[in-house]
């Protein structure tokens, strides 16, 4: 457990890092009080997947880049798997969604997004896609009323498409809520209000507010403002970028280094910043600025290459390392990082994409490049948690 000296030794050096948030605070994720950390600390080596997880879980593939996932589909898994999210299905099972981090001028993919369909049992039944020929669709969110939100990570001209986890209708794009290097996107459920991260070494924070709840077809589009530690929020003057990145449309507008993924839960989002390993949390309801995780203050951390991230059922924060040490780090209620999986012999590659199934035992993830570091042999794990 962290004691008051060393979080006090964590205020300070974070502020030291980071001026332009002053004074910066670390706060526990107090309401991680799940089964985790018990998890974390019992493990094995699983030799044929070469894969370090929790004794009492099981992990397997479930999809393998260029390759067809099931019989009933000649749908071929896409290359560079991101990020992703699971849905519900009517009759007991559930989708889990990825997308393609590949440009569209690939010979393995044409970007977008696929999908796993599972039966009750967990068996895969489907694959399919459910958005075709964009590029480097990174990460995304959930939106509020079951679809999927995937966002090109691509210059000052990415968008967000707003996708059916079934694949019946076609994808929308979503111009209102910004033209720019789109990373991951989190919605309020109080306020139906959007957040986006913006990988940029120099990027904003974003607010969307939907003009109809419901509809991300129009809205007001803001950036974050830093007051000390405290975020005010500033119209987007041009979210189409049509003359100016959007991030240089504010010059007071706060910067984060390297936006990764964001994620709700409880009255808050959390998201990562690559350059500056940090996690981050935003109070919905006074919009304080906190930061629950900052690698510098360790040696050698546990968690670094802080990437994707994901709620667990018991409210730990799952973060997903793009490099690190390939592993899925939860981060428990004291801020203490467990790691929860570790995939080894695959260093070129990145953990992508964790998401539960509805009923939270059940982890999906990817790793992007597999064992050869090559984008059209990812691979994509569930991981079986125990009862």
């Amino acid at each position: 457990m962290l004691n008051r000296r060393y979080l006090l030794k964590q205020a300070m050096v974070a502020l030291a890092a980071a001026p332009a948030f002053a004074p910066l605070s670390v706060r526990a994720n107090t309401a991680a009080n799940g089964r985790l950390a018990e998890l974390c600390g019992d493990t094995r080596y699983d030799a044929e997947l070469k894969a370090t997880l929790p004794r009492a879980a099981k992990l397997r593939v479930v999809a393998r880049s260029s390759k067809p996932v099931a019989s009933a589909s000649d749908y071929l898994w896409h290359g560079a798997p991101d990020g992703g999210a699971c849905f519900p299905a009517a009759d007991g099972g559930w989708i889990y969604v990825s997308n393609s981090e590949l440009p569209t001028d690939t010979a393995h993919s044409m970007g977008g997004a696929g999908a796993l369909r599972f039966d009750a049992s967990g068996k895969v039944m489907d694959a399919y896609p459910i958005l075709e020929n964009t590029r480097l669709n990174c990460a995304g969110g959930k939106s509020l009323w079951g679809t999927w939100l995937s966002c090109e990570e691509y210059g000052e001209s990415g968008l967000v498409y707003e996708c059916d986890p079934e694949g019946k209708r076609p994808a929308v794009a979503r111009p209102a809520m910004g033209a720019f290097c789109h990373e991951a996107v989190a919605m309020d459920p109080k306020t139906g209000r959007a957040y986006l991260t913006e990988d940029q070494p120099n990027g904003c924070l974003y607010r969307f507010t939907p003009a109809k709840a419901g509809d991300l077809s129009e809205g007001l589009l803001e950036l974050a403002v830093a007051r000390g530690m405290h975020l005010e929020w500033k119209k987007v003057p041009d979210p189409g970028a049509s003359r100016r990145p959007l991030r240089h449309q504010v010059p007071e507008a706060a910067r984060f280094s390297g936006g990764e993924g964001i994620v709700y839960s409880e009255g808050a989002i959390y998201f990562t910043t690559k350059h500056d390993n940090r996690v981050w949390r935003l109070d919905l309801a006074d919009d304080h600025l906190s930061v629950v995780y900052d690698a510098s203050l360790s040696e050698a951390p546990v968690l670094s290459g802080v990437d994707n991230i994901e709620v667990a059922p018991g409210g730990e924060l799952l973060v997903a390392e793009d490099g690190g040490d390939m592993q899925i780090v939860a981060l428990t209620g004291d801020c203490l990082p467990l790691s929860l999986i570790t995939l080894h012999e695959q260093d070129e590659s990145e953990i992508t994409g964790p998401a539960f199934s509805p009923d939270g035992r059940r982890l999906y993830f990817s790793s992007q490049r597999g064992f050869s570091g090559r984008s059209e042999d990812g691979l994509t794990y569930e991981l079986l948690l125990p009862a």
